[in-house]
């Protein structure tokens, strides 16, 4: 009576782990040889379970997205003070791909000039403003900068709009073949966005160019 209920505990444990056992319903070599295969099938269980964990600490590891900004200064935040220090048309927005220490916002003044103004996302103060001095003003570059300025939806506006979806990460103007729309990404719960906003009418869509 013993054995069966040894037997019986041991069968127990073993279905609890989705393992199997082989229950003999005699012998003290039986009882032994059945604890044996119970402990392998408990000890197969244990080792599915570690590799489906290593498998997603990989997965995450060689997530590459950029990271949500670690302070509490948004997309807009950061344009509204790059534009209270340079006056001028906001065309981009962006976190430091070296660790996202900073917003760095795209600003082109009234003369045409470029500065690229770096500020805190914890606070929001101005880092610093460097000028571009970078002489690739093509057509291309001339068409977005027009289109930045005759829309009726701004960056920060944009970035706003966009802030439904997400922690906006970057914004930026992009051309395609529907014509120039602000583009933008977005973090949330782990999982990266990318939309479009429609100059004209602040209209958010999802990006279906990438997909």
């Amino acid at each position: 009576m013993k054995r069966n209920i040894v037997i019986a505990t041991l069968t127990a444990a073993a279905l609890a782990t989705g393992g199997t056992v082989a229950a003999f319903a005699a012998g003290d070599d039986d009882a032994t040889a059945t604890q044996r295969q119970t402990t392998t099938s408990v000890q197969q269980a244990a080792d599915r379970d570690d590799d489906s964990a290593d498998d997603r600490d990989d997965d995450a590891s060689d997530d590459d997205r950029t990271p949500a900004p670690a302070g509490g200064v948004t997309a807009a935040d950061a344009i509204a003070a790059a534009l209270k220090h340079t006056p001028g048309t906001a065309l981009a927005a962006d976190l430091d791909d070296d660790g996202a220490d900073a917003w760095e916002v795209t600003v082109v003044k009234g003369d045409g000039s470029e500065y690229d103004v770096r500020i805190a996302p914890d606070s929001g103060k101005v880092l610093g403003a460097q000028r571009d001095t970078d002489d690739d003003n093509d057509a291309d570059d001339r068409a977005e900068l027009a289109a930045a300025k005759g829309a009726r939806t701004d960056a920060r506006e944009a970035a706003l709009a966009a802030a439904a979806k997400g922690t906006v990460t970057e914004i930026g103007l992009d051309g395609d073949k529907g014509g120039v729309a602000w583009g933008v990404d977005t973090v949330k719960d782990g999982k990266q966005g990318e939309w479009k906003v429609a100059l004209d009418s602040g209209r958010v869509t999802q990006d279906r160019d990438e997909d």
